[in-house]
């Protein structure tokens, strides 16, 4: 970045907070009676200690990510979700917490239990939903792909820069046209000598912007199946842009993708990708980790609330002595707890072997659900202040929308287990599936 562009942009900054070019205040000098969550609070949602469903390594690894992310990345998140930008000094910190890879075992990356990822991303996302989402991207979409799917010459060349973040991974499936609907993608792979020639475009893409290692899938003009490639950043053809404006998750780089006659040779194309088919046992293991991002996120806006409304007072009393708000925040703690025990429930599911693509689409539709009450009921809870990114809840309450809406809609993930309940599948209009049978 230029000196010019950092000039125009701190005039912009200040032209923003002030009419008279003063900066604004010091959200801790202009409201003095409450603590901004760059100083996080102690965790206050475990009602029904479920701690003590964790193993040693869980709650240690629990432990350490909770202090990580209060330590490095609270204080900051405020500042760079304004600027919608990424914080790239934080990816050593989140390095250090030896998350990335998840369950993969071997080839430098962690091999932890689900609910230990799990229990990973939800202490992510309760401090800042973006880093978790940065996170999942690389890890349970990029990483798991290359470690489920990839040849052992791609995971041995890979996965350890990957598991270290030396590395940053993006998954690139969605297109302009193909969001739910994604099978039908446009971008093709065609055969040519030593490799293949890729066209088309991808939207909505997380890190990919910045991404070294690329994951693309796109369709065989030969077989007319999906297969899976491995992209690096800067090959000629590729063009990766942010897209901007977004009210959400503002700290992640969702980018559009150009992919102009981009050459992969054969030695990048996933061999364990052969059809659509192939990304489902990818999308269920990502479905379980993003069932937890809801979670975390309401973790976390619990604990803001618990404490603002200790501190604020208004009438001569805390917040917290109404019966009103008591209710609201019992009626948030009670979520939280119905919701870590479905999350845990699918970890548990997992690990014996018997989750279904039903079981994680319905915990993730149904976790982003409850976590938007409650994050609903914390907005109502800091009245005025509910809308300052500041106290967090209000950046929860933005943050939450797209979670709400990708790895599968609440719609297309509630369509995914009413399938496997009733086994009839409904997500095309009854008249085209009418019309495609004449």
């Amino acid at each position: 970045m230029s000196a010019a562009s950092v000039n125009q942009g701190d005039n912009a900054k200040g032209d923003a907070t002030s009419h008279n070019g003063l900066p604004a205040l010091d959200i801790a000098t202009a409201f003095p009676q409450a603590t901004p969550a760059t100083k996080f609070p102690p965790m206050k949602w475990d009602y029904y200690m479920f701690d003590d469903l964790l193993s040693t390594e869980e709650k240690f690894l629990r432990k350490k990510v909770q202090e990580v992310m209060e330590k490095e990345i609270a204080p900051v998140m405020v500042e760079y979700w304004e600027k919608a930008e990424f914080p790239f000094h934080v990816i050593p910190k989140l390095a250090s917490l030896s998350v990335a890879g998840g369950t993969i075992k071997g080839y430098g990356c962690p091999g932890l239990s689900i609910t230990a990822s799990a229990i990973s991303v939800a202490e992510i996302a309760r401090v800042d939903a973006s880093c978790s989402t940065f996170v999942l991207v690389h890890s349970s979409l990029a990483m798991l792909t290359i470690a489920l799917c990839g040849s052992e010459a791609q995971k041995e060349k890979y996965l350890p820069s990957l598991a270290q973040f030396n590395t940053v991974a993006c998954w690139a499936l969605t297109e302009p046209d193909y969001g739910s609907d994604a099978s039908s993608m446009r971008t093709t792979a065609t055969r040519v000598n030593g490799g293949w020639v890729l066209d088309g475009q991808k939207r909505w893409i997380g890190n990919s912007t910045f991404a070294d290692v690329l994951v693309v899938f796109a369709r065989n003009t030969s077989t007319n199946q999906i297969n899976g490639f491995i992209v690096k950043k800067g090959a000629p053809g590729l063009l990766a842009t942010k897209i901007e404006n977004k009210i959400g998750l503002r700290i992640v780089q969702n980018g559009d993708i150009l992919i102009k006659k981009v050459f992969v040779p054969d030695e990048d194309r996933l061999p364990g990708v052969n059809s659509f088919q192939d990304t489902n046992k990818v999308l269920a293991v990502s479905r379980v980790m993003v069932a937890w991002q809801p979670i975390g996120i309401s973790m976390g806006v619990f604990d803001i609330c618990h404490r603002y409304l200790k501190e604020r007072k208004q009438f001569g009393a805390p917040l917290a002595a109404f019966q009103l708000n008591q209710e609201k925040l019992v009626h948030m703690l009670g979520n939280i707890q119905a919701m870590f025990l479905v999350g845990w429930r699918l970890c548990k599911l997992y690990e014996s072997g018997k989750m279904t693509s039903g079981h994680a689409s319905l915990g993730k539709a149904w976790t982003s659900k409850k976590a938007r009450e409650t994050v609903s009921l914390g907005r109502e809870l800091l009245g005025g202040n509910g809308i300052l990114a500041d106290f967090l809840v209000a950046k929860a309450f933005c943050d939450l929308e797209p979670i709400f809406s990708y790895e599968g809609t609440y719609d297309i993930n509630s369509l995914v287990t009413g399938r496997e309940i009733t086994g009839i599948a409904s997500f095309k209009p009854p008249i085209l599936s009418k019309q495609s049978r004449l």
